[in-house]
């Protein structure tokens, strides 16, 4: 009974090892797996920290390959940076693909392409637009690296970017816009086709495209990025990706390795937690409104002490706004004007006057919170409905309530012990030193230096516990 029990446990045992490898690995063939990482819309620090989390549980969990599957308008630089640096040091293959049908890979997008060890496109998609944002608003964002206008180009040089015909000839030719010539365009402008170009270099692409994606803002289709090569393959689905990067070569730190991705099991990574939270509260709209939160609990508790919780809230949602704002492009000049609007609002509320001091807090409240977030990259702005929402119930808040409060404040108290202060009575009997008074209707034990008379009217002048100290007063009570 006893060998038949221990052979029942062993297998039971077994079977439960069997089922948990197979939960692990999605599989039979679980321990041959691939990571696939969804980069949609912007990309910012929390995209950054999910990449290089998600590229070392790659390597920790010995996977063979990890897919990027992109749609993104662009994001920040020091996030793209990042990105840029995980993918080209990761000992396991990058593959980027621009996925599904509609999606791009613009602006920073165009760079985690050109760093992958592989770039995949979907039918229907497209890259490009490389051009740093702080051009965004310059006449033109191409030419030469001295500054001086470019000759137009024929037809089928570099690719991308828009065709016109000539004037005269009939021969069609590009108009190549002429780069601004402030030194600081420039060196943005250079610094940028640099770091793309030797990304192109790296992997084998197509490295005169990647510079004019750069200076003219150029971008490509698909199937003219394949062409061109600017990509590797495309590709409509992940399954048909798989097949097509079997048996292909990269190139990694650790050297050259051959992509076996037949069998491959495909498990896609979602972000953690902690990600989720980064997310959440690097959301510009999140931060700002955090900030604000925070700002407005702290004025709470210093001017009604003891209430706690709006501190203790509020100097939650600061630190978190403060950490945010460490992974944001954020203008300190702005938080300066934030600070001096709540500043000149909340003294409104204190100085006497016709509004001058509350409209100027407004006015540099609105322009601090404009210029906060010191980027044009695209999903980086705070929304202006919500600057003005917060605006216009700041100025009604601190006007009003603390106002009403301030002005609360200068009233003499009507209830508790101190209301008895000042208040009039009149002696029940005769004494010199101690004795009884009537105050507000009750009976109370008094004490005076000056004797009074019955019914004499009496002022309260101050409190020893359960005994008044009272002073005489001209008027005689009948």
């Amino acid at each position: 009974m006893d060998q038949r029990l221990r052979k029942t446990l062993l297998w039971l045992g077994l079977l439960g090892l069997a089922l948990w490898g197979m939960a692990r690995g999605g599989g039979p063939e679980g321990a041959r797996l691939g990571l696939v990482l969804d980069l949609q819309g912007a990309i910012g620090p929390a995209t950054a920290d999910y990449v290089e989390r998600s590229l070392g549980e790659a390597e920790r969990r010995g996977a063979e390959l990890v897919i990027l599957r992109m749609d993104t308008p662009g994001g920040l630089d020091t996030s793209m940076r990042a990105i840029v640096k995980a993918i080209t040091t990761s000992n396991v293959p990058v593959v980027t693909y621009v996925a599904p049908s509609g999606s791009r890979a613009a602006s920073a997008g165009t760079y985690i392409l050109y760093a992958s060890h592989i770039a995949a496109m979907a039918p229907g998609t497209n890259l490009g637009a490389a051009t740093p944002v702080e051009l965004g608003g310059l006449p033109g964002t191409g030419g030469g690296a001295d500054g001086r206008e470019r000759k137009p180009e024929p037809k089928g040089g570099a690719g991308g970017g828009e065709f016109k015909p000539e004037s005269q000839g009939g021969a069609e030719q590009r108009e190549v816009p002429e780069l601004p010539k402030d030194a600081k365009t420039r060196k943005l402008v250079n610094d940028a086709v640099a770091y793309l170009r030797s990304l192109a270099k790296l992997r084998g692409r197509n490295a005169d495209w990647a510079e004019r994606a750069v200076r003219e803002g150029a971008s490509l289709t698909a199937q003219d990025a394949l062409a061109m090569g600017v990509i590797d393959l495309m590709a409509p689905d992940l399954d048909t990706l798989k097949k097509a990067l079997d048996g292909r070569r990269v190139q990694l730190p650790a050297g050259e390795r051959r992509l076996q991705t037949r069998g491959l099991a495909l498990e896609t990574l979602e972000p953690d937690w902690r990600n989720r939270l980064l997310a959440i509260i690097s959301n510009p709209n999140v931060a700002y409104i955090l900030m604000l939160l925070g700002i407005y609990g702290l004025i709470y508790e210093f001017a009604n002490p003891g209430a706690i919780l709006p501190g203790a809230a509020g100097f939650v949602s600061l630190m978190l706004a403060l950490y945010a704002f460490q992974v944001l492009p954020v203008s300190y000049a702005g938080v300066a004007l934030i600070l001096l609007g709540v500043a000149l609002m909340v003294a409104e509320a204190f100085a006497p006057g016709f509004g001058a001091l509350g409209l100027s807090g407004a006015v540099a409240f609105v322009v601090g919170s404009v210029i906060l977030i010191d980027t044009d990259a695209p999903g980086f702005g705070i929304s202006l409905p919500l600057i003005l929402g917060f605006a216009v119930t700041s100025v009604l808040a601190f006007s009003f309530v603390v106002g009403f409060a301030v002005r609360a404040r200068a009233r003499p108290v009507v209830t508790g012990g101190e209301q008895l202060i000042g208040a009039p009575g009149h002696a029940i009997r005769a004494f010199e030193r101690q004795g009884s008074v009537r105050v507000h209707g009750e009976v109370w034990a008094a004490r005076t230096d000056t004797p009074l008379e019955q019914g004499q009217s009496v002022r309260v002048t101050g409190r020893d516990g359960l005994v008044l100290r009272v002073s005489p007063e001209t008027e005689r009570r009948d």
